[in-house]
């Protein structure tokens, strides 16, 4: 959007006229159509920072996609580094090792250490880390297949689980697809990968039979094994919900919770955050997908007032805010849904900047005429509006 429409549109969302903003501005009406309309540029910092301080806005935010938004170079960097990583097929041709094979003990802990800074949302760092880490699994589990199989099958987890934050379905696919195959013959390793492939391929109704037969492999009675049987049987609830049959989205998720109230809140087996109120907001999520506005809205604020909602790791807590605001917007409530976003924003800034998806949410909001100017601004800082 060039900056004189940039203009006009905030002018419009504060509801000032042309000539009550040409007043603010010590300029001329004429003058403020000619900007809007492009016709005269806006070329001096001090013109801009008087333009914004009347606006409400901050002067770096007139520019919006005048600007390459921050970072975006980099994640495009770092994603490549991570199909490079994902594409390295040296171990299999039994090349030479250059150096040691990382020791298991230290493996383990740089896969939490990934899986940590994943739950709390710290998106650009792990796209720091995952190449290197990809590599590191990938020499342990060459020489060792058996020992090193289960940090191979993690780091797979943990690299899909962020390229499907960061819009990259096909490469997400291909991480998931490799921890599927490097999890064969172990039905809880296998399982633990079907749940990334659930989120990989949520947009097929096809994969819901996947997630099922996954589920059907694990039995019921530890929970850890309760939690990635129930954490499946969402996946394929929210399958069925894209897909538009709420029978079966209601009879997976009961199912679901059945299995949540016996493991409770407070636990994060094999990476899920699985318990009853996960199974609640798993709700929410069916209910937008349903397209089922108000009852999403009404089971979105029960939710998060449930003791567990805190215990959530924080990415589980913003994507479900995200999933909020999409909701409001069904009920034609963009105040709730600007401020649900940017309570996310805050408590997970990468959630909402560099999740293609939530960037989209909130360029929706912010084109409401409705919508607070907070939001607009948040819009424009991120190059959305």
């Amino acid at each position: 959007m060039p900056i004189g429409r940039r203009v006009a549109y905030l002018r419009v969302r504060r509801r000032l006229s042309q000539q009550s903003f040409a007043d603010r501005l010590g300029k001329s009406k004429s003058w403020v159509d000619k900007v809007e309309r492009g016709v005269r540029s806006l070329e001096r910092v001090s013109t801009i920072r008087d333009i914004a301080a009347v606006l409400r806005v901050d002067a770096s935010a007139l520019l919006g996609r005048d600007v390459q938004p921050a970072g975006v170079a980099e994640h495009r960097e770092g994603v490549a580094r991570i199909r490079a990583a994902l594409s390295a097929y040296e171990m299999a041709f039994g090349r030479p090792m250059d150096r040691e094979v990382m020791s298991p003990d230290r493996l383990v802990r740089e896969v939490r250490h990934a899986w940590m800074t994943f739950q709390h949302a710290r998106y650009p760092r792990l796209v720091e880390l995952l190449p290197a880490l990809v590599a590191e699994v990938h020499r342990a589990h060459s020489p060792s297949p058996e020992d090193g199989r289960a940090a191979l099958v993690e780091a797979y987890r943990v690299t899909a689980a962020l390229l499907v934050k960061l819009g990259e379905g096909s490469l997400a696919w291909l991480a998931a697809d490799r921890a599927m195959s490097a999890a064969a013959g172990d039905p809880v390793l296998l399982a633990c990968a079907a749940v990334q492939l659930g989120q990989v391929l949520r947009a097929s109704a096809r994969a819901g039979p996947v997630m099922l037969a996954a589920a059907s492999q694990i039995a019921s009675g530890t929970p850890e094994e309760m939690s990635l049987r129930g954490s499946l049987l969402v996946q394929a609830a929210l399958i069925a919900g894209r897909a538009g049959d709420d029978r079966v989205v209601g009879e997976l998720l009961d199912e679901a919770a059945e299995l949540a109230a016996q493991v409770g809140d407070g636990h994060d087996h094999h990476r899920t955050a699985f318990g009853p109120t996960a199974v609640e907001l798993a709700r929410v999520a069916a209910a937008v997908e349903l397209g089922d506005g108000p009852q999403a809205v009404a089971r979105h604020e029960k939710a998060i007032g449930r003791d567990g909602w805190r215990g959530l790791p924080v990415e589980h807590r913003a994507a479900h805010l995200i999933d909020a605001a999409r909701a409001y917007l069904q009920t034609d409530d963009p105040a709730n849904a600007a401020r649900v976003l940017l309570r996310a924003e805050r408590i997970a800034p990468a959630e909402i900047r560099d999740r293609p998806a939530a960037r989209d949410v909130v360029a929706q909001v912010a084109r409401d005429p409705d919508a607070p100017p907070t939001i607009t601004q948040l819009a424009i800082n991120l190059g959305v509006l």
